[in-house]
């Protein structure tokens, strides 16, 4: 695929999911240049020279290596436990899927988003992590999911995790839902636009006709979605391919409009400017 060669392009757009033993989808790293998507969290293009807010205002704090890390939380069995639970039970309601598959991809967008903007190592860790394991919280119940969320996080990090990383992690997981949250911290922000950005035809469960549920005929209408971060113009751009005989624009908004209201103001708490386009045209 050309366009994934764009280094200004952070995907959004699914990868081929690498089964493990347990059935579920983990993203597999390819060379830099690639879909962010795809690619290792240390694979970062176009990032401005300058390091923008911090997600913890405390003099000298920005500058100290983050005490945790994508690895280690991917190697967290109690964490991995809570993402394929919450996967189960997002299933069994009926919901698209919300597995590793998902949770592999929200991190390395969120860690790319960041990056690109400007923000330091620390930020871009943090939202990466927090991106990973936003969605906990569906293990318990999907009604406010991101609280509950913070809450399991919060007891299975507590003691191996610094306060100064763990509070922007726990904040970010439990405002990440447009119903109940708000970007209120560059990592907060950047897991908001990675999570909305997640929206693809691989995500469909159902092996029939999806035209009963709007969510799933929406989802499997979607082609290609990529999330754009132009550096320089500082814009986030959620380009998405819809197959317009499957779901008509309209059904997008229908059910989207609030989460592309939330992206938008996690565009702006980045100092940046969200954009939505459809089918080469810009709706946003």
């Amino acid at each position: 695929m050309t366009a994934a060669k764009d280094p200004e392009r952070v995907a959004a757009e699914e990868p081929e999911p690498h089964p493990t033993a347990e059935g579920d989808a983990v993203m597999e790293p390819t060379p830099p240049g690639e879909p962010v998507g795809r690619t290792a969290p240390t694979d970062v293009a176009d990032v401005p020279a300058h390091p923008k807010e911090s997600a913890q205002p405390t003099p000298g704090d920005a500058a100290l290596a983050p005490t945790i890390t994508l690895e280690m939380v991917q190697a967290n069995e109690e964490l991995n436990l809570y993402i394929a639970s919450a996967d189960r039970v997002m299933e069994a309601m009926g919901f698209t899927e919300h597995g590793f598959r998902h949770a592999n991809l929200v991190g390395k967008i969120a860690y790319q988003v960041l990056s690109r903007l400007g923000f330091g190592e620390r930020d871009a860790t943090l939202a990466c992590v927090a991106g990973y394991l936003h969605d906990v919280g569906n293990a318990l119940a999907r009604d406010v999911h991101g609280q509950t969320g913070a809450i399991l996080v919060y007891h299975a990090l507590r003691e191996s995790v610094s306060r100064q990383d763990l509070m922007p992690i726990l904040a970010a997981i439990a405002n990440h839902e447009e119903t109940e949250g708000t970007a209120v911290s560059p990592v907060s922000a950047g897991v908001i636009l990675a999570d909305k950005s997640d929206v693809h035809r691989s995500r469909v469960r159902k092996s029939g006709s999806p035209e009963l549920d709007i969510h799933d005929r929406v989802n499997h209408a979607v082609e290609q979605s990529f999330l754009r971060v132009n550096s320089e113009a500082r814009t986030v751009s959620l380009e998405l391919t819809i197959d317009t005989g499957l779901s008509q624009v309209m059904e997008y908004f229908e059910i989207f409009l609030g989460r592309m209201q939330m992206c938008r103001h996690a565009a702006e708490r980045l100092d940046a400017r969200f954009r939505l386009v459809i089918n080469g045209a810009e709706l946003a």
